[in-house]
């Protein structure tokens, strides 16, 4: 750990003490939130990009042995999609592993008042489980749309339909988690309720 991110993890645990003794609850969650997705985005690289990209290329692979669409090289993060004409090889890399969807989640969800932290646990496991599947489903739109359009398909898809459905995803989970906030808490009520039963 370097001694600036060190110092900054200090400053910023001072600024959100003090805000938090205020009681100035926005400016606590906003610096609360920022803070944690800044150090959380340091602390992660390699090991957790390392990680989360290797999760992503394991789902790919899993799915493009399944459907005969692609070959996947899980050890360089190489997707090779055969389309009968003009082949295409596509690079998993750091902007695949959804890292910084994952963080920023993590970030919002440590400093949201609304749940306790029994419910931050939970909402944390299926965020980055939601963000992981949509990153997989993106990946596989990418591939399908390749495989049986063509090389040509894959800028279009890559850049413009993949991550249109990735964030239409990533935005369904935000706004299901944060903004409609009374229904998430029933679902939790309800996991929570069947598996206290069992």
């Amino acid at each position: 750990m370097s001694s600036y991110l060190l110092l900054g993890i200090i400053g910023w645990l001072y600024v959100i003490s003090v805000l938090k003794r205020a009681h100035l609850s926005a400016y606590y969650f906003i610096a609360g939130s920022v803070g944690l997705f800044f150090i959380l985005i340091t602390l992660g690289n390699p090991y957790w990009v390392w990680f989360m990209t290797h999760l992503v290329i394991n789902g790919v692979s899993t799915l493009g042995d399944l459907t005969h669409w692609c070959q996947v090289f899980t050890k360089y993060g190489i997707v090779y999609i055969g389309n009968g004409t003009n082949p295409v090889t596509m690079s998993i890399d750091y902007e695949c592993s959804g890292i910084i969807e994952t963080t920023a989640f993590v970030g919002l969800l440590a400093f949201f008042p609304t749940y306790s932290r029994q419910e931050k646990v939970f909402y944390l496991v299926m965020g980055a489980l939601w963000i992981y599947l949509s990153n997989v489903i993106r990946l596989m739109l990418v591939v399908s749309l390749v495989y049986f359009g063509g090389a040509g398909w894959y800028f279009m898809a890559h850049t413009l339909l993949g991550r249109i459905v990735f964030y239409v995803l990533v935005i369904m989970l935000y706004y299901n988690v944060f903004t409609y906030s009374q229904l998430s808490q029933s679902l939790y009520a309800n996991f929570k309720r069947r598996f206290s039963r069992g």
